[in-house]
């Protein structure tokens, strides 16, 4: 870097206060503003800084480009599972179909809204029924012959789910 320094300063203006526009009264040595490089950039380092970000340009790209990528095969994934757990959907439904397809499924439901064959007797058991009696037909005191106890039902259920007590 080279400064050129004038040699010699103007002389001062005898009428005291003019100044002459062409003439710059200067006291320190002035230096060449041509001659310095603007805060340090050369052609190189700007050429180097336009490399380094157009290299930071391509390499967001290719990050963006990747991560889109990765997502694409993430969702293929997904989807793959959902038609996976779709197909198993698809083929309960098909033996469900099946199963209510056929004449005993068909029947049993007819039975179920009151419509069965000309010789059986629809019937629908109470809400609210009441106990049998001891006596009563099919109960397991008179086929048996064993004495006639006085339980309540839910005594019966107890026995008959935990056994007898004692």
């Amino acid at each position: 870097m080279s400064r050129s320094i004038d040699p010699e300063p103007p002389a001062p203006d005898p009428a005291g206060d003019a100044l002459d526009p062409t003439t710059a009264v200067s006291t320190s040595p002035t230096v060449d503003l041509a001659t310095l490089p603007i805060v340090g950039l050369t052609r190189r380092r700007m050429a180097m800084i336009a490399a380094a970000l157009l290299a930071a340009w391509i390499v967001v790209a290719f990050a963006r480009q990747v991560a889109e990528a990765s997502e694409a095969a993430t969702r293929a994934e997904d989807i793959a599972g959902g038609n996976a757990m779709l197909g198993l959907e698809v083929a309960a439904m098909e033996r469900e179909l099946e199963a209510i397809g056929r004449q005993r499924f068909v029947e049993q439901e007819a039975r179920a809204h009151g419509v069965g064959g000309v010789d059986e007797i629809a019937f629908t058991l109470a809400p609210d029924p009441p106990p049998l009696a001891a006596d009563a037909p099919g109960s397991a005191a008179v086929r048996l012959g064993a004495e006639v106890e006085d339980v309540t039902p839910l005594e019966r259920w107890l026995t008959v789910l935990f056994g007898p007590s004692g």
